[in-house]
C-alpha cells in the first residue's frame, strides 16, 4: 500500500551555516561596529543579542534573510518576547519548531478526510502518514495539502510505493 509521512522539521545543519552566516555579516557591518550583537545556537533554540531594541531587529533581519537563502522556511521561528540583560543591551530566544504538534496534526487529517480523497490519515507521533491505493492519489492529496495549509511549512517523506 503506497504511503508518504507530513512532516514539519527544519533543516539544522542548513539553520547552523545561516547562523555562522549572520554572525560572519553582523561582525563586517558597519552599523554593528563597537556592539556585541550576535546570534547563538543551542540545540532547537537561537538567541539573537544586540545593544537595543533597533539593533535587535536588524540582526533577526539579517538571520531570517540568510535563512531564507539557505531555503529554510522562516515559518519553523517562533520568536519569544526580547528581554532586557545588563544594562542597554538586550535578548531574544528564537525556537525552532520540529514536528506537528498534535491540534495542527488534527488540522491536516480532517481537510485530509474533508477532501473526500480515496486515501487515510493517521497521526504517528509528530507525523502525520497518509496511505492510499494509488501513487496518483497520494501526489493529489500533497498538492491538495501544500495549497490548504499554507501556515505550517510542511515536507513530505518517506514515500513507499
Amino acid at each position: 500500500m503506497p504511503s508518504f509521512d507530513v512532516v514539519s522539521e527544519a533543516d539544522m545543519i542548513e539553520v547552523k551555516n545561516a547562523v555562522e552566516q549572520s554572525n560572519k555579516e553582523i561582525t563586517t557591518r558597519f552599523d554593528f561596529k563597537g556592539s556585541s550583537a550576535k546570534v547563538e545556537q543551542k540545540d532547537n533554540e537561537l538567541t539573537a543579542f544586540a545593544d537595543a531594541d533597533f539593533q535587535l531587529e536588524q540582526v533577526r533581519d539579517v538571520l531570517t534573510n540568510k535563512l531564507a537563502k539557505r531555503k529554510v522556511d522562516v515559518r519553523f521561528l517562533d520568536p519569544g518576547k526580547i528581554e532586557k540583560i545588563g544594562g542597554d543591551k538586550v535578548k531574544q530566544v528564537i525556537k525552532i519548531k520540529n514536528g506537528i504538534e498534535s491540534d495542527d496534526a488534527k488540522k491536516i487529517v480532517r481537510v485530509i478526510k474533508d477532501s473526500k480523497m480515496k486515501v487515510q490519515a493517521s497521526i504517528q507521533g509528530e507525523a502525520v502518514r497518509v496511505t492510499g491505493a494509488k501513487r496518483d492519489d497520494l501526489q493529489a492529496a500533497m498538492a491538495m495539502l501544500r495549497k490548504d495549509v499554507p501556515d505550517m511549512p510542511l515536507e513530505f517523506n518517506n514515500f513507499r510505493d
